[in-house]
């Protein structure tokens, strides 16, 4: 069963300019896979479209079986509390503690204070982040906004996860801990889909890649394949 599938989904921009062209994919229930491409391919319109910050302007985008076209008003808040996003800014709001920061999801989720406690913890000390849990956004390196960043997209445990260049800001080592991180979510439920330009990163984790150029799929290499 597929969590999310693109049906020939296009997106076009006022002025003309096509974004995505005709793409059309699915990612399966627990299922890890790459996006990647030249800039300017249409990585981040993809990524929109998942958000529903964007639209297509043809095809149709499922997710959990919904239609996105028909998710409107307050539904589209409920849809994004099923899809984690990890972004390349952080977004992270600089008035709020790094514990606060990440349980943000579960606060409008409306989990209670005790199991939010709990689980904003529990996962600050994957991501190493238990002693920063009471610095401001401010305080921190490039390196740690990432990972809160990576704490708030995961801590709810979503039913997908996005990233957008995730490892971007991070040391060879603690990029390796979060790739492991990642893969090891689709056991707890949780899709993952990463856009990346890292090639070597690509091959070392034998996943699924999508390859898109000026707005096309141009390929949908499987992990057989990549090895090779």
């Amino acid at each position: 069963m597929s969590v999310l599938r693109f049906e020939n989904v296009s997106k076009q921009y006022p002025g003309g300019h096509e974004a995505l062209s005709d793409v059309s994919f699915d990612v399966a229930e627990g299922e890890m896979l790459f996006v990647t491409g030249h800039s300017g391919a249409g990585k981040s319109t993809l990524l929109k479209l998942i958000h529903l910050s964007e639209r297509p302007s043809r095809g149709a985008v499922v997710f959990a079986g919904r239609n996105l076209l028909k998710v409107r008003g307050g539904r589209i808040a409920n849809h994004r509390r099923d899809v984690g996003a990890v972004y390349q800014d952080h977004r992270l709001l600089t008035d709020r503690s790094v514990a606060e920061n990440v349980s943000l999801p579960l606060i409008l989720r409306g989990d209670r204070r005790g199991d939010i406690n709990k689980r904003v913890r529990e996962v600050l000390a994957r991501l190493g982040l238990g002693h920063r849990e009471n610095a401001l956004p401010t305080q921190l390196s490039a390196g740690e906004q990432q990972r809160v960043g990576i704490a708030r997209a995961i801590v709810s445990e979503p039913r997908l996860l996005v990233a957008d260049e995730p490892t971007g800001n991070l040391d060879p080592t603690l990029a390796a801990e979060i790739m492991s991180l990642f893969a090891s979510m689709p056991e707890r439920g949780t899709s993952v889909l990463v856009v990346s330009h890292d090639l070597p990163l690509l091959k070392r984790m034998k996943k699924r890649v999508l390859i898109l150029d000026h707005g096309k799929l141009l390929d949908d290499i499987s992990p057989a394949d990549l090895a090779e």
